[in-house]
């Protein structure tokens, strides 16, 4: 008999939608090929469910924060049942902009320069701090999101008004725009699984671009870099996998601009629904959804 498999989706963040899409893709594949599986919400019924159901393993497919930032996987641990993805302090610090950066600033890995806002200063000294460290055009993000998620590139003209939009969260992040090609690399445990490249019809790869089948991004796969510029990419993606203490599957965000790879950011649970980069990357290296799953899976209970 196959396992049975808790996966827990949905949760309180602004990625919920695409958490509950992870969710139910991974549940169907999973029963197709005979799982036994429960479909539960990480709420006050999370121990009661893992007590009855008593699952072999926890498939954790939510999105964003309390997710993936090292919340739930600290709940997790006191159950002592394998559980996917990266632990609690490799996803907190993948989740945090701030504390990635720097980490990958101290190893030598390219990042987009930035500085930490906590709207803390009049208009005019900001622009002066912007003008002096970044120079515009910049791009606003919370510190602790996913998915793109109030994500704007800014000029001068509408620099204050995007900023106002951000208002909600104690402290942001002002980045360096960097130009160019966005690439994304899938690592698989200590293997580089590959990558693809991204051309959003928007002006980014947003939110939209990322789960709107109407916004028309294209997937190109293979990539069109030199060989030895593909193996730059994917060796820093795997440093930066292995320096944060990843575990099982992450996607590392690049740009690509005047012969530079830029790492945005690493995301420690990237999803798997029908428009999820990581499965297209794995089935364009020969790994069906179902082979991906259950490596994950078995990566879980080799782990834990």
């Amino acid at each position: 008999m196959k396992k049975k498999i808790l996966i827990i989706s949905g949760g309180i963040s602004k990625e919920r939608l695409i958490s509950l899409k992870t969710g139910f893709q991974v549940a169907r594949e999973l029963k197709k090929n005979n799982y036994i599986v429960k479909i539960c919400e990480p709420n006050f019924k999370l121990s009661q469910i893992i007590k009855n159901f008593k699952p072999e393993i926890i498939f954790n497919a939510l999105h964003g924060q309390f997710g993936e930032d090292g919340y739930i996987q600290t709940i997790l641990e006191t159950f002592d049942i394998p559980y996917t993805h990266s632990g609690v302090l490799a996803s907190a610090q993948a989740m945090d902009k701030e504390i990635s950066k720097k980490i990958f600033l101290k190893n030598k890995i390219l990042t987009p320069k930035f500085i930490k806002y906590s709207f803390d200063k009049s208009k005019k000294e900001l622009i002066n701090i912007i003008n002096h460290k970044l120079k515009f055009p910049v791009v606003l993000k919370p510190i602790s999101e996913g998915s793109s998620v109030n994500v704007y590139i800014c000029n001068k003209n509408n620099f204050f008004y995007n900023l106002q939009k951000l208002n909600i969260y104690n402290q942001i992040m002002i980045e360096e725009f960097i130009p160019g090609r966005e690439i994304q690399v899938a690592i698989m445990g200590d293997k580089k699984l590959g990558a693809i490249e991204l051309k959003p019809r928007r002006k980014f790869y947003d939110y939209e671009a990322k789960y709107n089948p109407k916004a028309n991004t294209e997937h190109i796969i293979p990539v069109d870099l030199t060989k030895k510029n593909f193996n730059k990419i994917l060796n820093i993606a795997l440093k930066a996998h292995k320096i944060l203490g990843c575990k099982g599957i992450t996607r590392s965000d690049f740009k690509f601009y005047k012969n530079k790879f830029y790492l945005l950011e690493i995301n420690t649970q990237p999803g798997m629904t029908s428009l999820s980069l990581v499965p297209e990357i794995a089935a364009y290296c020969g790994l069906s959804f179902i082979k991906l799953l259950e490596w994950i899976l078995n990566d879980a209970s080799k782990n834990r």
